[in-house]
């Protein structure tokens, strides 16, 4: 029994990468979805898949900004949201303006992103989105975003960036991936104990 549970938990120890990093199939979809939480890494990866015509359009989502920001502003320093840097890029990378959706909502963790991305859905008629996001949040991400979808026919492509600089093969090699893994790992299982958000 020993050397059988060694046995599993090394396979779990040397997987738990792969696993959180699992996408799936590239398919034609009606938007392309960026979470956010990265700076360049998940909007570079969509503008590549809106150029390669898998969808029409993208949406980018606003994140909570530090309070240090409203600090800086009184001070007369202004720094641009995450979002309108972005949709910058993306324009001058040949997204045209009309291609771009960012919400207005602000949102503070994965669960309030996939609700606007349903009332986008809905709203819009979308039967499948691609979400782009960071490799180790795709397996947390794709249970946020199903459970908010649960019941409304909609699907979703979850599709990590290829510029998020992880080894998933091998994330006990290196320091960043330790707490990327260590870190969505716990928040998987409070997801799967119904306790997160």
């Amino acid at each position: 029994m020993l050397v059988l549970a060694l046995t599993l938990g090394g396979y779990g120890f040397a997987n738990i990468g792969r696993y959180l990093s699992t996408e799936d199939p590239l398919q034609k979809a009606d938007a392309i979805a960026v979470l956010a939480g990265s700076r360049m890494d998940r909007p570079l990866e969509a503008v590549d898949l809106y150029q390669r015509g898998l969808a029409p359009r993208i949406v980018v989502t606003r994140m909570a900004v530090e309070r240090s920001f409203a600090v800086l502003a009184e001070r007369g320093i202004y720094f641009r949201a995450d979002a309108d840097a972005t949709r910058d890029v993306f324009q001058k990378l040949g997204v045209p303006a009309d291609a771009i959706l960012i919400p207005d909502r602000i949102h503070d963790n994965t669960a309030q992103e996939a609700q606007t991305l349903r009332d986008l859905a809905v709203k819009n008629s979308w039967r499948r989105i691609i979400v782009v996001t960071s490799k180790y949040h795709l397996r947390r991400a794709r249970f946020a975003l199903r459970r908010e979808l649960e019941g409304t026919g909609i699907e979703i492509t979850m599709h990590g960036s290829r510029y998020d600089d992880v080894t998933p093969e091998r994330w006990w090699t290196r320091r960043a991936d330790w707490r990327w893994v260590l870190s969505e790992s716990g928040k998987l299982v409070a997801y799967e104990l119904g306790l997160g958000a």
